[in-house]
C-alpha cells in the first residue's frame, strides 16, 4: 500500500488485503523482540498498603500507575 501510495497511487488498505487474499498473498510479520528486562533497575518501593486499599478518611491512601515509554533507545518513567 505505501509503495503505491509512493507511486502516486492513492488505494485503501482494505482494497490492498481484498486483492492479496484474491491472489493467495501474504504479508512477511516480523516479531519484535521482547526487550522489557533491557534497561536499568530503578528502586521498587516498599508495599506499605499490602493491598489494603481500605481507607478510614479521604485522601489517606493513594495510589498510582507508572507508564514506560522507549525514547531515544532508552526507557522514561
Amino acid at each position: 500500500q505505501n509503495e503505491l501510495e509512493n507511486q502516486g497511487i492513492p488505494i485503501n488498505h482494505k482494497k490492498v488485503y481484498r486483492l492479496m487474499k484474491e491472489l493467495g498473498l501474504r504479508c512477511l510479520v516480523r516479531m519484535k523482540k521482547y526487550s522489557s528486562y533491557k534497561g536499568q533497575v530503578g528502586k521498587v518501593a516498599e508495599n506499605i498498603l499490602n493491598r489494603n486499599f481500605q481507607a478510614e478518611k479521604p485522601n489517606q491512601k493513594w495510589v498510582t500507575d507508572i507508564t514506560e515509554f522507549k525514547l531515544f533507545g532508552q526507557k522514561l518513567y
